[in-house]
């Protein structure tokens, strides 16, 4: 199975090749978009088609002293899809390049004269054989040239990708899906919810079985998520949890559906007029619901608010309406919404506005009237910079109508704002380890200390030491400091045709101490904070609050930065005034020595008569 570093070059290996033979062509990234990830899938389903074939055959009968041929009702049984052989993808990546020649036909019976009217006859050959996928895949293939084409179909013939168990294939369309939404920008990036959002919300809502609802579902990644996350606790996505997803874009939808279908996932998603979320319960679970996730777009204005009303889902009323009979910012029509679809001990998180906290006016009646409710359980707030196409800062709230007795007069708020890794000047995220230390919070929060324990276990096998953490901190510092002092005297020691490479080895070594580092910085920052694993306020980062706190102290506000307060500011030891001094003294030291420098250039350039 492939591991992290070798998925993280495949992935980047793969972009690069493909965005080089966009550049070339003149192609735009959203015309490319949607062929390059269609056949991303069609390599999935090739992969998996095999994987399901070897299984079939191990058991296959034999007939006069031949093995029976695999049929399409042995896939069906596998819940995988049958591939045709005109649609698998080692059929497509070895034509000849004179496909006119070939006399190849369609499903009709038409002339294929292109490679790309032979990949658009594989779509619909692949079509033919699952109804969630019909009318879904790509089929403009012919807006290629078959050189172009014919490269993409060898890109992705990467051996690699047959690592279907470990769903490369699934990471390499969500990679791509990623770089897309940052190029493409697709209604300002609404179809691609960040990884980190995604999976902080599923891992607080914790799902394991019934209906899961996204009713504003973009590429589905709320799915993919819960699939990643249901199916690692040892239990079948497909089998435990139903999806339903709406989603007015048909575009976005169509990711959606290619998106669960690489990632081995069945749903139900309806787009169009029909699934337009401010009007329609297009699946009619208004109260059925187990969970509901979703990032909606955020303060939408000019929603009917006559149509609203008349399709219910309004536990707490309308927001505010103006004389058009207009609702200005619909941000509390999902929230109500949100909350209306839960059944009696449904959770639901979400991605929202920042300023929705604490927004006025009918907001603030609403929110009240869902602050009464006793069901708000997690309020976070998010810095900036974590959506591809926005910097503003956001939210993440959680409901929870099955709420234990002792939590219902309370509500955590985390503040998160200053918590995260920076992947570049415009993006940030968290890492895998600062989704867990976050979600701790919430753990001990709900007195789950048992799961907590869990992470400090983790901590120590991912570091391999049993030691505290603040000693193994202190060590690996001590270890990387040496490290570069040992790699400084080696490079100055190589000869200099091999310094690069002698520079390489030490980075690689280095770069597996910094991780490593930044694992037991990530344990200490937990353990210094809840121990062994008692919740207690932190300032500056999470608060536990009343009811009656919220609605009488604090005006019925669900921002986290109004409780949680600021962080102290921790003394360093350092002595302010004599650490100036010492400043001055260091940069009247370099004046000098830049000065005796520009004297001894001069009188070099005097020499050479210049």
């Amino acid at each position: 199975m492939a591991n992290n570093v070798n998925v993280k070059k495949l992935e980047a290996d793969l972009w690069e090749s493909a965005d080089l033979l966009r550049a070339g062509s003149k192609l735009t990234s959203n015309q490319y978009c949607m062929p390059v990830l269609g056949l991303i899938f069609l390599r999935y389903a090739y992969s998996r088609f095999k994987l399901v074939e070897q299984e079939i055959l191990k058991d296959r009968p034999v007939r006069g002293g031949r093995v029976l041929p695999v049929e399409q009702s042995d896939f069906a049984e596998k819940s995988a899809l049958f591939l045709p052989k005109e649609a698998q993808y080692n059929y497509l990546v070895n034509l000849p390049a004179n496909i006119p020649e070939q006399g190849l036909t369609g499903i009709e019976g038409n002339p294929l004269n292109s490679l790309g009217e032979v990949v658009n006859n594989a779509m619909e050959l692949v079509e033919q054989q699952s109804e969630q996928l019909q009318g879904v895949l790509p089929k403009d293939y012919t807006i290629f040239s078959d050189e172009l084409l014919g490269e993409l179909l060898r890109i992705f013939n990467n051996d690699a990708l047959d690592d279907v168990g470990g769903d490369v294939i699934g990471r390499i369309y969500e990679y791509f899906l990623n770089k897309f939404a940052k190029n493409v920008a697709q209604d300002d990036g609404v179809f691609f919810t960040p990884k980190s959002l995604v999976k902080m919300i599923v891992n607080v809502l914790e799902p394991a079985h019934g209906v899961l609802l996204d009713p504003a579902c973009g590429s589905g990644g709320m799915f993919v998520q819960t699939g990643d996350f249901v199916n690692h606790a040892g239990m079948i996505a497909n089998n435990t949890m139903t999806f339903y997803g709406q989603e007015k874009v048909e575009y976005n939808a169509k990711l959606c559906l290619m998106n669960m279908a690489v990632h081995g996932l069945t749903g139900v998603i309806k787009s169009g007029d029909e699934a337009n979320t401010f009007y329609h319960d297009a699946h009619n679970l208004n109260g059925c619901c187990d969970y509901v996730m979703a990032n909606p777009p955020f303060n939408v204005d000019k929603v009917k608010s006559e149509s609203a009303q008349s399709a219910g889902r309004l536990p707490f009323g309308l927001p505010g309406v103006n004389k058009a009979k207009e609702i200005g910012n619909a941000n509390y029509l999902w929230v109500s919404y949100f909350y209306s679809y839960l059944n009696e001990h449904g959770r639901a998180g979400f991605v929202m506005a920042s300023s929705a906290t604490d927004s006025q006016g009918k907001d603030k009646d609403i929110r009240e009237k869902l602050i009464q409710t006793g069901h708000v359980d997690v309020m976070m707030s998010v810095g900036n910079n974590f959506f591809y196409t926005k910097s503003l800062p956001c939210s993440l709230w959680f409901l929870d109508k099955g709420k234990p007795e002792h939590l219902l007069d309370t509500v955590l708020f985390i503040d998160a704002r200053n918590y995260y890794t920076v992947v570049d000047r415009t993006q940030n995220e968290w890492s895998d380890w600062q989704l867990k230390n976050l979600n701790a919070i919430v753990w001990l929060y709900r007195g789950e200390v048992d799961k907590y324990k869990v992470l400090l276990a983790e901590y120590h096998a991912e570091l391999a030491d049993d030691r505290p953490f603040a000693e193994i901190q202190a060590a690996l510092e001590q270890n990387v400091q040496a490290k570069r002092e040992e790699a400084k005297a080696a490079v100055e020691a190589a000869p200099r045709k091999e310094r690069k490479t002698t520079q390489e080895k030490f980075d690689k070594e280095l770069e597996a101490l910094n991780e490593k580092l930044t694992v037991a910085k990530e344990a200490v920052w937990l353990t210094e904070k809840f121990g062994e694993g008692a919740y207690q306020d932190i300032p500056g980062l999470c608060k536990v609050a009343s009811r009656d706190t919220i609605l009488n102290e604090k005006g019925a506000s669900l921002t986290p930065g109004a409780y949680v307060g600021v962080a102290p500011v921790e003394d360093d030891g350092v002595d302010f005034a004599q650490r100036m001094k010492e400043i001055h003294k260091e940069l009247l030291e370099l004046q000098a020595e830049s000065n005796r420098l520009m004297e001894t250039i001069s009188k070099n350039l005097e020499e050479m008569g210049v």
